[in-house]
């Protein structure tokens, strides 16, 4: 671990979290200091600065469904969808409800319709019904981001509850198969799914095995139906985030861990942990690759690749 003099950054007021830590499935609301969801740091010439994302209409009138769209990255890919001119449908926990609404204010400020829909994933119900109010609401569906996920620690199998390790895999892998199957009946050729999975599937997670393992299963998940509808001509990809402050983080780990966390780290480009708002491109970016299937982009300081 290095020290602030080993951090070069523009997130001046972002890189350094405080000692704090949040029960499960955490508020960005509660972060401290908050984490920054629409503005991206630029380099020039040995210098960083801050701009807001601005977009282009690459996604001008299509409809997005996104889980764990009230915050973390989901925040972010909500804004920047909106941002390229999407209208989303935001799935959430009901006790994420105020973090749901400053993420409607985001897309709502960027122009563009955003439906709230609560309810827990791990449900068939549930993913029946949320498929089903975005379509009455939206007509269309074009793309659907299966970005929820949970993470707890436990640093010894010794000592892992079996209860959570089943919880981790039916939040993270079984109901994003569920809602993907829900789903793909109403996508059609050009059409995209984007799965979020993680860096600790390549790298592995020694305090959080079964998280690790899960977001494996979606690596492969992706690649598997990205074979199995190319056919048809709808895509499946997905993004390997990590280390990012999201409020995952201080839900999953104790307050000491939090404190400073990565800070200074070598293993880390410019020495911090990575924005929210440095994974929305990356999302942008497979929602409208129309050659990109079965691929699987690293914005995480390439920490894929070091052990």
């Amino acid at each position: 671990m290095g020290s602030d003099a080993d951090v070069h950054t523009a997130y001046k007021k972002n890189f350094a979290p405080k000692k704090f830590e949040q029960n499960l499935p955490g508020s960005d609301a509660d972060m401290e200091p908050l984490a920054e969801h629409t503005k991206i740091e630029r380099w020039h010439r040995g210098e960083p600065r801050l701009e807001e994302y601005v977009g282009s209409n690459k996604l001008q009138g299509k409809k997005a469904i996104i889980t764990g769209g009230d915050s973390g990255i989901g925040r972010t890919v909500a804004a920047f969808f909106a941002r390229e001119g999407a209208d989303v449908t935001i799935n959430y926990l009901e006790s994420e409800e105020k973090d749901a609404q400053m993420t409607k204010k985001l897309v709502e400020e960027a122009g563009q319709k955003c439906l709230l829909f609560p309810g827990d994933l791990k449900f068939h119900e549930t993913r029946e019904k949320l498929v089903a109010a975005h379509l009455k609401e939206f007509k269309d569906l074009d793309i659907l981001v299966n970005n929820a996920s949970q993470q707890i620690q436990c640093p010894d199998l010794a000592d892992i509850d079996m209860k959570n390790v089943s919880e981790t895999f039916e939040t993270n892998i079984v109901a994003m198969i569920g809602l993907a199957k829900v789903a793909l009946p109403y996508l059609k050729r050009g059409d995209v799914i984007i799965n979020t999975t993680s860096v600790t599937a390549y790298k592995g997670s020694a305090a959080m095995l079964d998280y690790a393992s899960s977001k494996g299963a979606i690596a492969t998940f992706t690649r598997a139906l990205a074979v199995q509808q190319l056919e048809k001509g709808i895509r499946v990809v997905a993004v390997a985030p990590g280390p990012v402050y999201t409020p995952l983080q201080p839900a999953s780990r104790p307050a000491e861990q939090m404190e400073g966390w990565s800070v200074g780290s070598s293993s880390l480009i410019h020495g911090r942990v990575g924005q929210p708002a440095e994974l929305g491109e990356s999302y942008v970016y497979l929602a409208t690759s129309n050659l990109s299937t079965g691929t699987i982009v690293h914005p995480n300081s390439g920490q894929y690749q070091i052990p």
